[in-house]
């Protein structure tokens, strides 16, 4: 029994009760969620899950980071440690995406020491075979790419990406554009390449039933994936973008009416004014679907800072209603990222994630802050160190510069303005 139907039949199940106690909510709360696909619960039915999460309205926005190779740089042991990195920075989902070496024995290695849900976008490694044994991308069958899916959920994969929405009449329109950067999305430009090759329909639209079929045999949560995102500012918000957004409407219920979990992925590179648009466009055309964003990146021109870029947009996202933020690292646009990278990543987004959970008032979302801040007044240190989101790196700094006196640091110093003004608020008159 899946998510879904243990949720239409008014069960509850392990997952529903253990995430209830971590986001403060009734179970009943995560349940009817999960019934109206509001929430999903990235969770295979083949492997345990220890950190399980829901990603949703109501609920904590949670941060994704991703890692995996590529065919430059392909070092497993690499990426085993950026996960660990990922997972202990406080990422509550990690995604594969490999494209370089043994691709299935990567993936498996990942699945072995992930304690998180794990995603993967199966159409890399189809193209990724294809390449090795000499085949063009455009040859592949879709029995392939829909083996490829079934593949991944076998070995356990919580979530996949798959572009659904890049169909036939969204790849015309988007060729009438003029596009600055075309497509960004390695997915969509794969599988673009091959219906132009093949002068017929997305394989994954065209058979969105038996993809169905595999998920819901698994319990496979869908990341309805967009192709069609704006890689860079100017592109932001155009025909292709929302085209492809509406089909990804009508598959959101397809999906929904078949028993299977879905979201949906949103971009990319939009300009700050433009983002709460984004986030009620998909809210509105996928009947509240859970929105999974990456970045978003409200500026173009800061790589080796997009890390930042892509808090500042996804904290206005989540605000706004997103509900997963997938990370950005500083090395975004130049390289693929170094397990410093990875931590940075998880971290600024997680920032991102908690100020906008402050800003939608979740439960308990202020609390952590206001406890900050009395530590803070008091002067209490050991306490300060404790509750900060990376409370290594907190200690780190002080450490680095140490105060004369203990009981201030090199800041202020006897300047200490809590200290200083202290007898004048907290003095009986």
């Amino acid at each position: 029994m899946n998510q879904i139907e243990a949720a239409l039949q008014g069960k509850i199940t392990p997952e529903m009760e253990m995430i209830s106690r971590t986001e403060r909510v009734s179970v009943e709360t995560i349940q009817q969620g999960v019934r109206a696909g509001r929430i999903v619960i990235p969770k295979n039915n083949r492997r345990e899950v220890r950190k399980p999460c829901a990603i949703g309205a109501g609920l904590r926005t949670k941060v994704n980071a991703n890692l995996g190779t590529s065919p430059d740089d392909c070092d497993e042991n690499k990426e085993l440690r950026k996960l660990k990195a990922a997972m202990e920075a406080g990422a509550d989902a990690v995604m594969d995406l490999s494209t370089g070496g043994d691709l299935r024995r990567i993936r498996r290695a990942i699945i072995g020491e992930c304690y998180v849900p794990l995603g993967s976008v199966p159409i890399y490694e189809c193209a990724s075979d294809a390449m090795r044994a000499g085949r063009h991308t455009s040859d592949l069958s879709g029995d392939e790419i829909l083996g490829a899916v079934e593949l991944h959920a076998r070995d356990g994969v919580d979530f996949v990406t798959v572009h659904c929405g890049v169909t036939f009449s969204v790849m015309e329109q988007a060729r009438k554009l003029s596009r600055v950067t075309d497509v960004v999305s390695r997915g969509g430009a794969i599988l673009l390449e091959w219906m132009h090759a093949n002068g017929r329909e997305n394989p994954l639209y065209e058979r969105f039933d038996d993809l169905l079929d595999i998920s819901r045999k698994y319990d496979l949560t869908l990341s309805l994936g967009d192709g069609m995102r704006p890689g860079c500012l100017a592109d932001a918000n155009d025909a292709a973008q929302f085209g492809e957004l509406l089909v990804i409407g009508e598959l959101v219920r397809r999906a929904r009416a078949a028993g299977v979990q879905a979201m949906v992925e949103g971009p990319g590179h939009v300009p700050l004014h433009l983002v709460e648009a984004n986030v009620t466009i998909e809210k509105s055309t996928c009947d509240g679907a859970p929105f999974y964003v990456l970045g978003p990146l409200v500026t173009d021109v800061a790589p080796g800072y997009d890390h930042i870029v892509g808090a500042i947009g996804g904290a206005l996202a989540a605000a706004k209603g997103a509900d997963f933020l997938c990370y950005v690292t500083a090395s975004e646009h130049l390289r693929l990222p170094s397990e410093e990278d990875v931590w940075e990543g998880v971290m600024a987004s997680r920032i991102a994630a908690h100020a906008a959970d402050i800003a939608k008032g979740l439960p308990g979302a202020a609390d952590w802050d206001r406890d900050m801040s009395t530590a803070r007044c008091a002067l209490a240190w050991e306490k300060e160190l404790s509750l900060a989101m990376d409370p290594e790196r907190a200690k780190s700094f002080r450490a680095s510069s140490p105060p004369r006196d203990p009981e201030f640091c090199t800041m202020c110093s006897e300047f200490c303005a809590m200290k200083k003004s202290a007898p004048v608020f907290r003095t009986k008159s």
